[in-house]
């Protein structure tokens, strides 16, 4: 959890640091974006190839190996006096985090019994959305009364004692030996539907995300102090969210996936609707924000019980399809925004968002179909053969 955190605090951080790195190395603040952009394209291009070339090596050796990337990236970022060194030390947190997020949950989950997995995934997540509530606000506070450099140096700090714990703490096993090595139900099927939405809802949240203080501002006409405020309540929303999806995802696991992706849809079509009103745009953006980090969670949650083969990799290929997700929405709120208003932005990504409900009820609808047919198939054939009595 300690781990997680760290990571996703180090990812977002320099999104409240923008201006100050951008007047300390002297660059563009759209060169100093790319460290968020390039991030999250490093982890979407980069997740599945590296567990493909680890798939063998004992976890503890990998999760050590990724936790000493982060330590002295970390490091090299703060210690930077070029915008290209800093770029390169957060390409290799980026690699690090690609790699973290595809073997930490099989890791986790295998030291606890199979009935609790959700709830062991749900504590990771909400770690990571402690991240946004408390990590990106107190580092973006501490760079801004002293340096940008001061908060990125301090992640090697818990990145470390995760590091020593894991390294004395955690077994020693081959990946392919754990119980949550292999999905508990694989299917194809299923596999392709969670990876089809989690994208599709994914590409939907920050089509829109990606420009909501301006839409706060120019539409809502919150003032810069209260859009701040606002911030904070998205994350808390956030965070309540994966908390009380996790207590029930043990439960309700296909339910509480298709319930997150839905919130989000209803969330941003009633910002487009009604965010000119600034009480509807709390309680919408409220709602969104509730949705978002279930939405993840849920979809790496399903990974653990469809994969069709090794859990690690299915792992991957959600995390890095969300992340291509993340970067596909920037770019077309990008695209949108030059074109029609701020608030047409938050129409293409709810619109997304449905088209990602229509996946997951579609995907429920042909399992059904197909049970029902494989039902009606035996019973056929057991009568033809004297098994099963006419009624």
């Amino acid at each position: 959890m300690l781990a997680a955190f760290t990571f996703n605090t180090a990812e977002n951080l320099p999104v409240g640091l923008l201006q100050l790195i951008s007047d300390s190395l002297r660059v563009s603040l759209s060169a100093v974006g790319l460290l968020v952009t390039g991030y999250g394209v490093t982890v979407a291009v980069a997740s599945v190839p590296l567990v493909h070339l680890v798939r063998s090596v004992p976890r503890r050796h990998v999760l050590t190996g990724l936790l000493a990337a982060l330590v002295v990236s970390s490091l090299v970022a703060a210690l930077s006096t070029s915008y290209w060194l800093l770029l390169v030390a957060r390409l290799l947190t980026a690699l690090a985090q690609a790699l973290f997020w595809a073997v930490m949950g099989p890791v986790a989950v295998c030291l606890f019994t199979p009935e609790v997995r959700g709830r062991v995934v749900a504590a990771l997540s909400v770690a990571g959305s402690l991240a946004l509530v408390l990590g990106v606000p107190a580092g973006t506070w501490l760079g801004r009364g002293s340096d940008w450099r001061v908060p990125v140096a301090m992640l090697a700090a818990p990145g470390l004692v995760s590091l020593m714990t894991i390294a004395v703490l955690l077994p020693t096993s081959r990946p392919e030996e754990g119980p949550a090595a292999y999905g508990t139900s694989p299917d194809v099927r299923r596999f392709g539907t969670v990876l089809v939405a989690g994208t599709l809802s994914a590409t939907g949240a920050f089509t829109g995300y990606t420009y909501i203080v301006e839409f706060l501002g120019d539409v809502s006409g919150f003032s810069p102090s209260m859009v701040s405020a606002l911030f904070v309540a998205f994350g808390v929303a956030c965070l309540a969210g994966v908390s009380i999806t996790g207590a029930l995802l043990d439960h309700f696991p296909q339910s509480a996936l298709t319930t997150a992706v839905a919130t989000q849809a209803v969330g941003m079509l009633g910002l487009y609707s009604a965010g000119a009103d600034p009480v509807a745009a709390v309680v919408f953006l409220v709602l969104m924000g509730g949705a978002l980090g279930p939405v993840f969670m849920t979809t790496q949650n399903a990974m653990l019980h469809c994969a069709p083969g090794r859990t690690d990799v299915a792992l991957a290929a959600n995390s890095g399809s969300y992340n291509a997700g993340i970067a596909a929405g920037a770019a077309l709120g990008g695209l949108i925004l030059p074109l029609a208003d701020v608030r047409d932005v938050f129409l293409a990504g709810g619109l997304l968002t449905v088209g990602a409900c229509a996946v997951l009820l579609g995907g429920r609808s042909q399992r059904y179909g197909s049970k029902r047919f494989r039902g009606w198939r035996t019973r056929r054939h057991g009568r033809r053969a004297g098994r099963v009595p006419q009624r």
